[in-house]
């Protein structure tokens, strides 16, 4: 048995924490004589992050970010698209990491046959994704839709027409214009979120929006909530705190999918989620090393490694007054967790003692050149940052 005592709460409630085995039995103000007590320093204790949407496993940044679960997608090599390989992907973070795999939506994730999703809801695949890309056959996507109903499992979607950003590798606008990048258009978001919407609704199905970006995005989020649909949304730090300018020098860091958008955008996006119509913040992990990125901008991979600066970067919304602690940890923990019906993300009785301890003020230095990630390809590098996570427990267990 052990507890926690000399901690505070997302909540900013002071409390002493017990936990036994691999779950929390007791949240106030009693620490049991037989207890192992942990000492907090008067640091806030946190529930493990939940980062919902991964593109790959790894271990060392995951545990410098203070995420415990690991929500993987399918776009791995070979595609998550068969039960067996949903099976080891399970299994891939243990002991450290709980992993939780996303079924690819359809076969090689190609948009055209659908995969076997029912057997790989029963290997272990939490929700089911279209990765990388939208899938561009609405016959197609509805009958994802319309399965996933039927298996009771929420559908992580790309919102991207392929037809419009097809070679694009940046958003129309000044910036792409100087550079002479192949642009799309930001209407492109827009366009596949409202196709999905309307197939959403149709079927009766769950939907997640990994990435939404742009005002119009928010908008139709915003309005399909009104009328009640299941439907959630993502976003990451690079699209909150970066706009498109932040390729001016060819940065090939900075490429991401969906890209870097205007400053109007990345306003409106603050704004969603202040109102709530963000519901997820994750990293979006996706370490690319020198082969990927040392390479002109048109020819780079898009991604960044985002899992140890997740948590720094996200709590300047609650610095600069946008959200509170508690709805921070709902973005970062308790909602990715109930979008996929998985425990953990809450400090609750009976939770599993998923656990980070946090300096919220603890001031470093992002150096792409030092991080833990199989890649350092972060368009952040070298911006001092507050925040880090001190100790980390998976299900009672210290491994930080």
């Amino acid at each position: 048995m052990k507890a926690f005592a000399n901690i505070r709460l997302p909540n900013g409630d002071a409390a002493n924490v017990l936990i036994e085995g691999e779950r929390i039995v007791a949240i106030g103000s009693e620490l049991p004589r037989d207890a192992e007590i942990i000492d907090g320093g008067g640091r806030l204790l946190a529930p493990g992050i939940v980062d919902l949407g991964v593109f790959k496993v790894d271990g060392p940044a995951f545990r410098f970010g203070g995420i415990v679960r690991a929500v993987l997608m399918p776009d791995q090599s070979p595609p998550l698209d068969d039960p067996g390989l949903i099976q080891r992907a399970a299994y891939s973070g243990k002991p450290d990491i709980w992993v939780h795999p996303l079924a690819a939506a359809t076969r090689g994730l190609q948009g055209a046959e659908l995969a076997e999703l029912g057997l790989m809801k029963a290997a272990g695949a939490r929700a089911v994704a279209t990765g990388r890309r939208w899938i561009a056959d609405s016959g197609v996507m509805l009958r994802v839709l319309s399965y996933t109903a039927a298996f009771d499992l929420t559908v992580v979607s790309h919102a991207e027409d392929g037809g419009l950003t097809r070679d694009a590798v940046a958003t129309e606008g000044e910036t792409a214009t100087r550079l002479g990048l192949p642009a799309a258009p930001s209407v492109a978001e827009a366009m596949a979120i409202a196709r999905d919407l309307a197939l959403t609704e149709a079927a009766g199905a769950r939907l997640h929006i990994r990435q939404v970006t742009t005002r119009a995005g928010f908008d139709l989020i915003r309005a399909a909530k009104a009328r009640g649909l299941t439907v959630t949304c993502g976003i990451t730090p690079t699209h909150l705190f970066l706009a498109d300018n932040a390729v001016a020098d060819f940065r090939t860091f900075a490429h991401l999918s969906p890209p870097l958008r205007s400053e109007d955008d990345r306003q409106a996006a603050i704004e969603a989620v202040r109102d709530g119509t963000i519901d997820v913040i994750a990293s979006g992990h996706d370490p690319r090393g020198p082969e990927d990125k040392r390479l002109p901008f048109a020819d780079s991979a898009p991604g960044a490694a985002g899992a140890e600066t997740l948590l720094a970067l996200s709590l300047n919304l609650v610095r600069d007054g946008v959200i509170g602690l508690p709805r921070l940890f709902e973005l970062l923990a308790a909602n990715p967790a109930r979008i996929l019906g998985i425990e953990g993300g809450a400090i609750a009785d009976g939770a599993p003692a998923d656990l980070i301890l946090v300096d919220a003020d603890a001031p470093w230095r992002v150096d792409s050149d030092k991080m833990r990630a199989a890649a350092g390809n972060t368009p952040f590098d070298k911006l001092p940052v507050q925040g880090r996570v001190l100790r980390l427990w998976k299900g009672g267990r210290e491994i930080l």
